[in-house]
């Protein structure tokens, strides 16, 4: 007996099909943070989303946060969480706590949960290969917080080449090798445009980008500026906007910002005609 359900399942497949074909050896940067970080569940889907697009062709790249883990393991070890305007203050002991997080736990965890399900992962952070070059932040006093200056997107490109998925650490060095905590939303946007991704998916713990509190699911890079400087985006959706105009002036055709918390919601956005988050794409 044919069920309803089995036509619901076939017209998804179909109306992903072009979507695949028009995907395939393009190059995503996913950005993976938030609460589905914190979900057995979800970080399961995140891992077999993220495969699924690297089996079906698309070059796939991962670059993910870590904050609730690196306040929870600073406040194990009586360290004092301090944040400015939304980002986190980095003084040197945080500095280490935010290395070993990122980079021993959460960076090897992700790749494992890939690998499982066949993913060909690997984890590097932004200190390998001098990945992801910084100086200082000096708009303000973060301590050790760096602005991306540099990308080393050849080693990356190598990576992809070579049928790897990447998962990078947003982590950087200066140029006298200076370990610097940088922002993941940042990161993700900066490599998104230095290794010529066609998308960057933001995968948050919001529906996507609001204005005057009703959901958009589509703006344009104008309509993006002209709204922060009239103060309507505010907050933390600010690094995430502004990393996706930079991302654009690079060269990325799309950005996208969804929330993570719905069950495979990179394949509902990348692979369906309405999605489910806000896209931002050029002028």
């Amino acid at each position: 007996m044919i069920t309803k359900a089995k036509f619901q399942k076939e017209d998804v497949l179909i109306e992903a099909l072009p979507y695949i074909q028009q995907f395939e050896h393009k190059t995503f940067v996913i950005k993976y943070g938030g609460a589905v970080m914190q979900d057995e569940e979800l970080k399961a889907m995140v891992a077999q989303d993220v495969t699924l697009l690297r089996k079906i062709g698309i070059n796939v790249v991962v670059v993910h946060g870590g904050g609730k883990e690196i306040t929870s393991f600073s406040d194990k070890l009586n360290i004092k969480t301090k944040f400015i305007n939304g980002q986190r203050y980095t003084d040197e002991e945080t500095r280490d706590v935010v290395q070993m997080v990122l980079v021993g736990l959460i960076n090897k965890d992700i790749v494992r949960r890939i690998n499982i399900n066949g993913g060909r992962a690997v984890g590097v952070s932004g200190i390998d290969a001098e990945l992801v070059k910084v100086r200082k932040y000096d708009n303000e006093d973060l301590g050790f917080v760096g602005e991306v200056t540099d990308v080393n997107s050849s080693f990356v490109k190598n990576l992809l080449k070579d049928g790897y998925l990447p998962v990078i650490a947003p982590i950087g060095v200066d140029e006298n090798g200076t370990v610097y905590n940088v922002n993941a939303d940042i990161a993700a946007g900066s490599i998104a445009g230095a290794i010529d991704a066609l998308k960057l998916v933001y995968m948050t713990d919001i529906e996507g980008v609001k204005i005057n509190g009703e959901f958009v699911s589509h703006l344009t890079q104008t309509e993006v500026e002209n709204y922060i400087k009239r103060g309507i985006i505010n907050g933390g959706m600010i690094p995430k906007v502004k990393s996706a105009l930079d991302a654009l002036e690079s060269g990325v055709q799309k950005v996208h910002i969804i929330d993570g918390r719905i069950p495979h919601a990179l394949l509902l956005e990348i692979f369906t005609n309405d999605g489910i988050g806000t896209e931002i794409v050029s002028k």
